[in-house]
């Protein structure tokens, strides 16, 4: 099936499948497709704090595409197809583990709180933790044997997946290094990707500043959601610097009120 060349149609025309707190899936042009549409709204807390930032939907779109498209060149799994628009990508429809996949490389965010470390130190290697997807719940923390007990994924599934991940974090490591930026930790969401009788585990959702931890390498400034978690103010600046230096944007730009331009 060719998912080049789709036809378009326009979002007041399509059938809504679901809407997130920062994303609504539409139905695709092609039977086992879905338009991924990204929306301003930060939220926080399980959204208990909630802002519409303008053009943050625009900068994490081309962030996810860059991101996206780089794993799937390198043989990375993922369910993303192509880009449609500034806010838009066409992407495979994958039935989606109900587990949030965090790694983390830099002690920061809940596991500096929950364990007493400072805030930056250096973990001894990389650690995947996992969270039951529940906003009611507040994404609680869960083991290995919870997964399998419940029946959220099984063995091999969670191999596969962390698997991933590891491959993901040495990839987003490098990539965010070689333009000045310390990767602290990221989210990760899994599905799985039917082919006919065939499954296999692939990176779903999105990968942007708001599922990671980005701090700039000199002067550890963030680049990330913690700016909004934080009330630091400069989202949308700190994205575009991000952007900005994996070359998305261009560097005399500056984001305006209407949202940042961005190259195409």
């Amino acid at each position: 099936m060719d998912f080049t060349k789709p036809r378009y149609i326009p979002m007041n025309r399509r059938r809504r499948i679901y809407e997130g707190k920062a994303k609504v899936l539409y139905e695709g042009p092609e039977p086992g497709t879905l338009i991924q549409h990204f929306k301003d709204d930060a939220t926080a807390f399980n959204a208990k704090k909630h802002e519409v930032i303008d053009g943050k939907g625009v900068l994490n779109n081309r962030i996810s595409e860059y991101v996206f498209t780089h794993l799937n060149n390198i043989g990375v799994p993922t369910h993303f197809i192509k880009r449609l628009n500034m806010r838009e990508q066409l992407i495979r429809e994958v039935e989606i583990i109900p587990l949030e996949v965090v790694v983390r490389n830099v002690a920061a965010g809940s596991l500096a709180t929950r364990l007493g470390l400072e805030e930056g130190t250096q973990l001894p290697r990389s650690i995947i933790e996992f969270y039951y997807k529940s906003d009611k719940l507040n994404d609680p923390m869960v083991s290995e044997e919870h997964i399998t007990a419940f029946g959220w994924a099984t063995p091999q599934e969670i191999d596969d997946i962390m698997a991933l991940a590891i491959r993901v974090n040495d990839f987003l490591s490098g990539i965010f290094l070689g333009v000045g930026i310390r990767l602290v930790d990221f989210k990760m969401e899994t599905g799985r990707l039917w082919e006919g009788e065939m499954m296999r585990i692939v990176v779903a959702d999105e990968i942007s500043p708001d599922s990671c931890r980005l701090w700039d390498i000199k002067s550890n400034d963030k680049l990330d959601k913690d700016r909004f978690r934080r009330d630091m103010g400069g989202l949308v600046e700190a994205y575009s610097e991000v952007a900005r230096r994996l070359g998305i944007m261009s560097e005399n730009e500056r984001p305006t009120h209407t949202g940042p331009k961005l190259v195409q």
